[in-house]
């Protein structure tokens, strides 16, 4: 985090405002993003710095290390990657653009991390710690199967220590139909201080509705937060200046942890939330794990939210619907499976018009299942399953999975499964799903939804208007 721009963060954080519970945002599934995957990240960020000079600062040979890193994980991923270069006053520096090329190039949404340190040490926790928690997002969402509706970019800074140089020669580079593209910028800056508290960025306006689903993430996993008023310190006030809207997390810098934040948080009172910012001791041992693990899965969550998002672009992605009767509209035509879960049932309602798939929901161990049979050709270049789903359930518990939907490809004697919602998925409305259908293209194969439900408690699994889209 640069420390030049905004010197008085003590005071933004004494006036920080504690943020009261509100429910969990449920556009997505949360992710559980590997904090070992991370960490293994942090620790060849630790060995670059070693081997070259101590410190991975701008304009020395440990900085250009990071981004080659970094670069060669997000290309063996299937990213889009630039190495894009500019000058500064300690030597070239360099940012790490990548993007997913899939969803609609007209709706973006960024993430972003600065990837230098400073001359005095290895910058692990300052910021390692966001750029391998955004890195190790990256590749999981690469290898999650899904296809967003919107574009995915990440950005890997270069000379935030010099004053946010390469976030700000990104921005002004882009041309304005360009920067007019990104709906969102989310950005990590220091998420694993050894004596850690759980800030949200609370210094744009039109970011407060990503900021309160982080602060509703968090709240839904039993974690207090706080906001800062983080201002020009760091790599969102390129964006910020724009009217882009901006939101991040922050676990603490050289400020000290007062005994209100031990209470909510833990950790000990009259200390630094980090006390080597800036220093040689800002190595791979000066990391909290547990922040770590939880803001990475934050990270996940907003990314897996935000691609997804309805910015009035369409279901993803555009192209022909290859099923038949997709929204149920016909009744059981073309479609086959377990007696009466079509239905027009005004008990569950539909995404659009009546009619809906409606699995489970009998409060007694039972399975169902519908499925309908589609030839994807092979000349398509994308093909995607997409379906909007409503779950309402009768359990409580936040942790244990009772009851479960499938979605399923049968291929000839192999069944896959595309994905798992259960009753820990809960939603008061209709979210929509977007699957990787692509491993399919050339094959005539059969989409299927299969319901399981225990002996108790019942949890309703209504799916209405599906797509297999290809383009």
């Amino acid at each position: 985090m640069h420390r030049v721009l905004y010197s008085g963060l003590g005071a933004a954080l004494v006036a920080a405002t504690l943020l009261a519970p509100g429910n969990v945002a449920v556009a997505a599934d949360a992710p559980d993003i590997s904090v070992t995957n991370t960490k293994a990240h942090l620790d060849q960020l630790q060995t670059i710095a070693t081997n070259n000079g101590g410190n991975r600062y701008t304009g020395r040979p440990g900085y250009r290390a990071s981004a080659d890193y970094v670069k060669a994980k997000l290309d063996a991923a299937g990213y889009t990657t630039t190495l894009q270069s500019f000058s500064t006053s300690a030597g070239t520096s360099y940012n790490v653009i990548a993007e997913w090329p899939h969803g609609d190039a007209n709706h973006v949404v960024m993430t972003g991390s600065h990837l230098d340190s400073v001359s005095a040490g290895p910058g692990i926790n300052d910021n390692g710690s966001g750029s391998a928690g955004v890195l190790e997002t990256a590749l999981a969402y690469a290898a999650s199967g899904q296809t967003p509706r919107n574009r995915l970019r990440f950005g890997f800074w270069g000379s935030e220590e010099l004053g946010l140089l390469g976030s700000k020669y990104y921005v002004n580079n882009l041309p304005a139909a360009e920067r007019d593209k990104i709906e969102l910028y989310l950005n990590f800056d220091m998420i694993a201080s050894p004596n850690p508290g759980y800030f949200v960025y609370d210094d744009n306006p039109a970011g407060n509705g990503a900021r309160d689903d982080l602060v509703s993430y968090f709240t839904g996993k039993n974690v207090p937060t706080e906001f800062i008023d983080v201002q020009g310190r760091s790599d969102h006030a390129a964006f910020r200046s724009l009217g882009i809207p901006t939101a991040g997390t922050f676990s603490g810098a050289e400020e000290i942890k007062t005994s209100a934040q031990v209470a909510k948080w833990g950790g000990t009172a009259n200390q630094a939330f980090d006390a080597c910012y800036h220093r040689s001791c800002d190595t791979i041992s000066n990391l909290d794990l547990t922040s770590l693990d939880r803001q990475i899965d934050a990270i996940g969550y907003m990314i897996w939210t935000y691609a997804q998002k309805d910015y009035g672009s369409g279901p993803p992605p555009t192209g022909d619907n290859l099923l038949q009767n997709p929204g149920f509209e016909s009744g059981t035509a073309n479609w086959t499976g377990t007696t009466g879960v079509i239905t027009s049932s005004t008990s569950r309602p539909a995404h659009t018009g009546s009619y809906k798939a409606w699995l489970q929901g009998n409060g007694r161990s039972s399975a169902e299942n519908v499925g309908q049979s589609v030839a994807i050709p092979a000349t398509a270049t994308t093909a995607a399953l997409s379906l909007w789903i409503r779950i309402d359930t009768a359990e409580t518990t936040t942790s244990t999975v009772y009851d479960t939907v499938k979605v399923q490809v049968v291929d000839g004697s192999t069944t896959t499964t595309l994905a798992t919602y259960s009753n820990l998925n809960k939603s008061t409305s209709y979210v929509q799903k977007t699957l990787d259908a692509s491993p399919y293209k050339g094959k005539t194969v059969t989409v299927k939804f299969v319901g399981q439900e225990d002996s108790s408690l019942q949890t309703s699994f209504v799916i209405d208007d599906v797509a297999l889209t290809v383009s």
